[in-house]
C-alpha cells in the first residue's frame, strides 16, 4: 500500500461539527427510464452476477444479442450512473457504469443530485457500514430479501460541506487507484502463470513422455465413522476447508485408523461434484470422501512438478468427467495423461519459476487486501 496515503488516513482529523444530517433521498435522483428492447441501439446489459461485492467497477457484462433476458430487463442506465443491487443487500453490490446499457428493474439506477453532493463521494457513502446496515435492516422477504426505494431514501447520514466533500472524494479515489494498479499487476502475473504452463507443458514437442499411471498411485478418501462439529481431533479436509481454512467437521482420535491422513505436501484431486478435477495441495487432517490423494511412486519425478503439470491439465480433466447427476473424475483419463519426462534439474527450474510467480501473486493479493481495508476504514470513519 502507498505509505503516503496510509499516513494521510492516520493523520486525518474529522471535525464533524459543521456537517449536516442529510437524507439520502436529498442527494440522489432515482432514474426510471425504460427501454424498448426491440427498438434500441443499446447492446450491453448488466445483471446482479456482473457486479462484484464491494467493488465499484464493472468488470463483466452481457450482450443483448447473446442470450434470452426476462421481461424485468427494461431499466436504462447511462455512463456514470450508480447501479445498486436491491436484492440481498448484504452483498454490497454498488457499481459505477462506464457505458450506457440496460439492467433489470431490481437494480436501482442512481444519479447524484450535484446541487447537494459531490458525485465522486456518493458511491462511497453507499459502501459504508451505515448505509448497508440500513438496507439490511429494512429489507423485506426471507428467501430473496429486497429493499424498497423509500426505505433507502429515508436513510440519514452526516454530510460534510462541499469543499470537504471534494477533499475526501479525492483521497478515497486515490486509494481506489492504488487498488486498481495492484489489480492490474495481479492480472499480469496470472497471465504469466498461464503462459508458462503452456510453454512448459504444451509447446514442448521434443521431450519424451510417460503415462501418469506409471508415476503416481491414486487413493480415494473415505468418510470416517465419526465426525464432530467441535472438540479434539484433526480437520476433515473437504474442498471448502482446503480453499478457505474454514473447518466444518473434526475427525476424533478414535476414528483416525479408519481415515486417510494427509498433510501440506500431498497432491489432491477433487473427485466428485460440480468442480470435479480441481487440483489442490493438502493440509494437515484427513481426506474427505469426495477427494483423491496422488502419491508419487517414481523417484525420477518431483511432486511439485507433477502438481504444476496437473494444474495445466485441469480443464481437460474437468471436461472428461463422467456421470450426469454427480460428475466425477474418470480415473482412466488421469492415468493415461502423458507427462514430460525431464531431468530433476529441469523439473526444479520449472518449480522455481512457478513458486516465484505464486509468491509475487500472494504479495500483491496481500497488498490489495491491505489497500481495501484502508479504504473501508476511511469510509466508515467518514460515514
Amino acid at each position: 500500500m502507498n505509505t503516503a496515503l496510509e499516513n494521510i488516513v492516520e493523520e486525518l482529523q474529522l471535525d464533524k461539527s459543521k456537517w449536516k444530517l442529510t437524507k439520502f433521498g436529498d442527494v440522489v435522483i432515482q432514474q426510471k427510464g425504460k427501454v424498448d428492447r426491440d427498438n434500441t441501439k443499446l447492446t450491453r446489459y448488466i445483471q446482479g452476477g456482473h457486479m462484484n461485492s464491494e467493488d465499484l467497477h464493472i468488470r463483466n457484462w452481457g450482450n443483448l444479442k447473446d442470450e434470452y433476458l426476462g421481461p424485468a430487463f427494461i431499466r436504462k442506465f447511462e455512463k456514470g450512473d450508480i447501479l445498486y443491487g436491491s436484492r440481498r443487500t448484504y452483498l454490497r453490490k454498488v457499481a459505477i457504469a462506464d457505458f450506457d446499457g440496460i439492467t433489470s428493474n431490481t437494480t436501482f439506477v442512481i444519479k447524484a443530485n450535484e446541487k447537494n453532493i459531490d458525485k465522486r463521494l456518493l458511491p462511497f457513502i453507499m459502501m459504508s457500514e451505515g448505509f448497508t446496515g440500513n438496507s439490511i435492516k429494512n429489507s423485506k422477504g426471507s428467501v430473496n430479501p429486497y429493499i424498497n426505494w423509500k426505505d433507502i431514501a429515508k436513510y440519514e447520514f452526516l454530510l460534510p460541506p462541499k469543499d470537504h466533500q471534494a477533499k475526501l472524494a479525492e483521497l478515497l479515489w486515490a486509494i481506489d487507484d492504488v487498488i486498481e494498479m495492484e489489480n492490474k499487476v495481479l492480472e499480469k502475473l496470472k497471465k504469466d502463470d498461464l503462459a508458462y504452463l503452456k510453454h512448459y507443458f504444451y509447446d514442448d514437442k521434443t521431450s519424451e513422455r510417460i503415462k501418469l499411471k506409471h508415476i503416481v498411485s491414486i487413493k480415494k478418501g473415505r468418510k470416517p465413522p465419526v465426525l464432530l462439529e467441535e472438540g479434539e481431533g484433526l480437520p476433515y479436509c473437504t474442498a471448502k476447508y482446503l480453499r478457505t481454512g474454514e473447518i466444518d467437521s473434526i475427525v476424533p482420535k478414535e476414528a483416525w485408523d479408519k481415515s486417510i491422513k494427509i498433510d501440506e505436501t500431498d497432491i489432491l484431486v477433487l473427485w466428485d461434484g460440480s468442480n470435479a478435477g480441481e487440483m489442490l495441495f493438502g493440509k494437515e487432517g484427513f481426506l474427505a470422501s469426495t477427494m483423491c490423494k496422488l502419491t508419487i511412486i517414481q523417484e525420477k519425478f518431483l511432486k511439485d512438478f507433477v502438481f504444476q503439470f496437473l494444474r495445466f491439465k485441469t480443464n481437460d480433466i474437468k471436461r472428461a468427467t463422467v456421470g450426469s447427476a454427480i460428475p466425477h473424475v474418470d480415473p482412466g483419463m488421469i492415468e493415461n495423461i502423458e507427462i514430460p519426462k525431464l531431468s530433476l534439474e529441469n523439473q526444479e527450474a520449472i518449480i522455481d519459476r512457478f513458486k516465484s510467480i505464486k509468491n509475487n501473486m500472494d504479495l500483491i493479493e496481500s497488498k490489495i487486501q491491505s489497500s481495501k481495508a484502508l479504504q473501508k476504514s476511511l469510509i466508515n470513519q467518514v460515514f
